[in-house]
């Protein structure tokens, strides 16, 4: 049953994922990856309110498969962060590809430690 919670939230996650991508980086005329820093840092926000809740009180298994390896997984992205990083830094935008990567983990960090704390709050 686990996978099947799995599958179901990648069914969710990854078009999710690739819609909200083009519909941030179409508002922004700059070479930064807003789209992917925005599904990355989402997903690290879900999956932070998961373990805070999952350690507040009972999360079934199964609702902790479909948001945490369905949903969250395949909403974020590390390989499209890494391979954006690397096009920016080869393309002349060191400046851009450094923000990336330093702002990404940072927020992403964050933003989980964040949602954590929230669903502690909340819910504990």
């Amino acid at each position: 049953m686990n996978w099947l919670m799995v599958v179901v939230g990648a069914v969710v996650g990854a078009p999710l994922r690739y819609l909200t991508d083009r519909a941030v980086q179409a508002r922004h005329n700059t070479v930064f990856p807003w789209g992917t820093f925005t599904v990355n840092i989402a997903a690290c926000a879900g999956l932070g309110f998961l373990t805070g809740a999952a350690t507040a009180t009972t999360v079934p298994q199964s609702v902790q498969h479909l948001i945490g390896p369905g949903l969250c997984a395949t909403l974020s992205t590390y390989s499209t962060f890494s391979f954006e990083s690397l096009r920016l830094a080869e393309t002349g935008s060191r400046y851009f590809a450094l923000a990336n990567a330093g702002v990404s983990i940072v927020a992403g960090l964050g933003t989980a430690y964040v949602g954590a704390g929230l669903a502690q709050a909340v819910l504990g």
